[in-house]
């Protein structure tokens, strides 16, 4: 017994110094792991990610009013493709400039042109928004607009004049909205208003959109509240509506509902219209108030619907819209 355990012990100890053991009739071999080639690391490193592109200045659609001969638009965002994107820095600073030229727009047709004078933040817009005043030179024919949408004139320079259409809403359009609305705010589950839905219509367009075959009219409903910027009343909601006729009859094409205490203010109405990127098809410009700012929304049509292609992130972080 004593001589098996002596033989135990010359094995292990034997085995801290050799390269092949035998233990147990099984022949262990140690085998040091490959060398590493001079230069080649043992992991390959992942490939660097790309950098991104650099930004690109890009034409910017501007919205706002006049009082008299001077003009004052604000940035709505920026022409990117077919679509309206959130402006960046870099056309901010290629675009929103002293002495850049504006060419102006009212109900889709070009009216006149403006020269920036000055640029500066919009008062109750985003912080970010720079607003351009300016002196506004209008067409005959648009010498009662007061709400302007513009593009620069290196974009929309070759747009020709055009009378400025002129749409008054009627008895059924204005009958056709009073039953949207009424229709709405009970499947909503909105409180009724008091003294019923009238009082709460607070503005009525009506207009035609390029590649439209028929007047759009659209209607704001804002109960307890208002279109302006300011903190809400309890139980305060907003409901914009647009409708069309098509095949002879109305037909709804876009509906926004906002709900105050549940999602924010959002309190949208009708802006102005305008193709913005010249393909035929016009988009809805909309202003939109929150309780501490305004910003602006853009609707494109899609087969005669209306939806919402863009809204300013700081309108979209103020009270996301459902």
């Amino acid at each position: 017994m004593r001589r098996h355990l002596l033989a135990t012990a010359v094995i292990l100890t034997a085995a801290s110094g050799c390269d092949n053991v035998a233990w147990g009739g099984v022949d262990v071999q140690l085998v040091p792991p490959p060398a590493a080639e001079p230069g080649t690391p043992a992991e390959a490193a992942p490939p660097p990610e790309p950098p991104p592109p650099p930004e690109v200045a890009r034409p910017l659609l501007l919205a706002g009013t006049r009082a008299g001969s001077t003009g004052t638009l604000v940035v709505v965002g920026e022409l990117s493709g077919d679509g309206i994107v959130p402006a960046t820095a870099t056309s901010i600073a290629s675009g929103a400039v002293e002495g850049s030229e504006w060419i102006l727009f009212a109900e889709g047709v070009r009216v006149g042109r403006m020269t920036a004078d000055a640029v500066g933040p919009a008062e109750q817009f985003c912080a970010t928004t720079p607003a351009l005043t300016g002196t506004v030179e209008l067409v005959p024919s648009a010498g009662a607009i007061e709400r302007l949408a513009a593009l620069p004139a290196a974009e929309a320079g070759g747009v020709q004049h055009q009378p400025v259409p002129v749409h008054e809403h009627d008895y059924d359009q204005r009958v056709a909205s009073l039953t949207y609305a009424q229709e709405a705010i009970p499947r909503i589950g909105a409180d009724w208003p008091d003294g019923g839905v009238l009082p709460t219509r607070q503005e009525m367009y009506s207009f035609q959109p390029a590649g439209t075959e028929s007047p759009t009219f659209a209607a704001s409903y804002v109960y307890r509240d208002g279109p302006r910027v300011g903190a809400p009343p309890s139980g305060a909601y907003s409901l914009f509506i647009l409708a069309a006729r098509q095949g002879g009859e109305f037909r709804e094409t876009f509906e926004w509902f906002h709900a105050a205490d549940s999602i924010g203010k959002s309190v949208p109405r009708y802006f102005s219209h305008l193709d913005v990127d010249r393909d035929g098809e016009g988009e809805i410009i909309l202003d939109v108030f929150g309780a501490d700012r305004r910003w602006h929304a853009v609707l494109e049509q899609d087969d005669g619907v209306w939806a919402k292609s863009f809204e300013s992130p700081c309108g979209v972080a103020a009270s996301p819209a459902r």
